[in-house]
Order: structure tokens, then sequence, then C-alpha cells
């Protein structure tokens, strides 16, 4: 039978989460749940048991955000956390939130694999009692279904991307441009998609090929590959990754087709992990626009707010940034993903 989750002392008022807004100027940074341990406060006279259903481990942004999330789910913070990774299959991911509500958890988390999908497990939760809470990814399901969501704006990202490629790289002549898409169906790749093409709306830059790389480094690579073997290296000016590991594979192809990543094909990704700004600062990339994945504080504290029965925003941002080389190599020594 599902723990009833009890409250020793009431909270002042009805405080609502602050939303901060995505900008790549980043006035303010987002919590590192990793390097503070995830405090998040409230009052409870017993553990909450939560289940939170993770995409898989397909990126290095996927094992942080992974990370983040156990820090700040953790026993010393009055959690027992119940994890299932779903290798980015939905519905085995759909299965375990099923399997959650079954084991009387007192709350669920969710980065959904896809958008579509998800109204019956999400109205079974609801009748459970079991309140939900999504991060990272986003759901076409009704918002009637689901407490609150945490995450980034995907869009933001597409359309800072976009505009610094319009700033820096488009002119008279055409930038033919390739796109290594994530996850098909996915929030983030439906996104960052549809910035990037608003953002370059009306410019010289001109998408000559767009295919799925799954978010993988060796899907990246793969589909690469496919794109010099039909284009040549000559005829491809700009590579536009929806994440870093998919740039990655890229830079491998590239440098196994004996040109030069960052020279002779110019590479945008998305997410600022490691290994993706340690590319920049070397040449390999061009621009990275940050996708934060610490976003296991704020989950948190949105999970002990609802069941506080506190009024909570339907939507919680965490800040992004964006880096050129020179920003990365000021920064990357200090960098905890």
């Amino acid at each position: 039978m599902r723990k009833k989750f009890l409250s020793t002392i009431a909270f002042a008022g009805a405080a609502a989460l602050t939303m901060a807004g995505c900008s790549s100027d980043g006035d303010t940074e987002a919590p590192d749940d990793a390097a503070n341990g995830g405090d998040t406060g409230g009052d409870t006279t017993e553990m909450i048991t939560v289940g939170f259903a993770q995409t898989g481990a397909e990126s290095g942004w996927r094992s942080a955000n992974t990370e983040a999330m156990q820090a700040a789910f953790s026993e010393e913070n009055g959690f027992e956390l119940v994890f299932n990774a779903a290798d980015n299959d939905p519905a085995a991911q759909i299965s375990a939130v099923r399997n959650f509500i079954n084991q009387g958890v007192d709350a669920i988390v969710i980065a959904p694999v896809v958008e579509d999908g998800w109204d019956d497990v999400l109205q079974e939760a609801q009748d459970a009692d079991i309140p939900v809470i999504l991060e990272d990814r986003t759901v076409t399901a009704s918002e009637d279904l689901y407490a609150a969501w945490v995450g980034l704006d995907f869009k933001a990202e597409g359309v800072k991307a976009g505009e610094w490629v319009v700033d820096e790289l488009a002119g008279d002549g055409p930038v033919r441009t390739v796109v290594l898409e994530g996850t098909t169906g996915s929030a983030p790749a439906n996104d960052r998609a549809e910035g990037f093409n608003e953002a370059i709306d009306g410019s010289s830059v001109e998408i000559i090929d767009s295919q799925t790389g799954d978010f993988t480094r060796d899907g990246g690579r793969s589909v690469m590959e496919g794109y010099i073997s039909n284009y040549g290296v000559d005829g491809i000016d700009l590579v536009y990754a929806h994440n870093d590991d998919m740039g990655l594979g890229a830079i491998e192809a590239i440098e196994a087709a004996g040109a030069v990543p960052g020279e002779d094909i110019k590479i945008v990704t998305i997410d600022a992990v490691k290994d993706g700004m340690q590319a920049l600062v070397d040449g390999k990339i061009n621009f990275i626009v940050e996708c934060n994945p610490m976003l296991g504080e704020k989950a948190a504290e949105l999970v002990k707010a609802v069941l506080n029965g506190e009024e909570v925003q339907q939507v919680n941002y965490v800040e992004d940034q964006s880096f050129t080389q020179e920003q990365a190599a000021e920064v990357i020594d200090e960098r905890t993903y």
C-alpha cells in the first residue's frame, strides 16, 4: 500500500517556485546538484519514495542528468529513489511508470523518450493519487495530467544556434547545411529544429539534408558518413547537431574523410558537456548552446512542494548559456559535467 506522506510543519504561504527564463547572457546560474548535494529543504516525517523513469544513457548529457537526479533524490535528502532507464524505448518507459504505480510510490518523475502516447498511463497515475513531475522533456498529453515540468527551452536553444550561424556564416552565397537530428518524436529534436529553422528563415543558410542520429555519437558518425558520401566534403559548409555527442561523431567522420572539422566544415551543437566543450576549445566545433543537465534539485523541490499541498508553477525553466571557443576556454576547467 502506498505510504502516506505527512508534513510536520505547514509552509508559510503558498510560495510558487521561481521560473528562470532562458537567455544567452546568463545573469544567474542554474543550481549545481552534484556540487551542493541537492539540498531541497522541506520537512517530512518519513522517506518519500519516488519513481524516476529516465530515457536511457544515450549521451554524456544524459549521464550527467542522471547523476544530478540521483544526488538530489538521495536518502540524505529524505528520498528513496526507484530508478529505471528505458534505453530510449517508449513502450518500456511506459511499462516502468505502470510498475511505479503498482508499487505505490509517493511521486513519479519522468523524462519522456517521446512526446506522444502518455495520456493513459498519466491518467492511471492521477487515478492512483500519485503526482507526476516531468523532467527535461515534454509530452502532448493534457497539462491536467501532471503537476509540473522542469527543464530547458529547447526552441530557444535552436534559435540561439541559428542566430549565431546567420551572424557568423551567412553572406551572399548559400551556407549548405546538414542536420543531425535527435530522437524522432522527442521534444528536444522537434523544438531545436523549429527554433533553428525560425532563426535562419530568410537568410542564405540552406538545409540540404536532415536525418536522425538518435542523440548518439555512433549515430552522428554514421549519418555524417552518409552525408559526406552523398555531397562530398566540398558540398557541405555546416553541420547543425541537436546534441554534442552527434557532433562529436560528425567530427570523427569528417576527419576520416581527410577534412578538418571546424574549418573545412563548420559545426554547431547543443549541450555543452565536457567532451563537446573540449572539442570547441580545440577548434573542432565552432559554437555550442548549453542545455543544462542539472535539473535534479529543482525536480526534488517540486516533488516536495506538491506533496506538501503547495501550488507550483506548471512550467519551470533552468538557465542555459552559449559558448564560443574563447568563452569555452575560460570556463572548461570549472565545469562539473
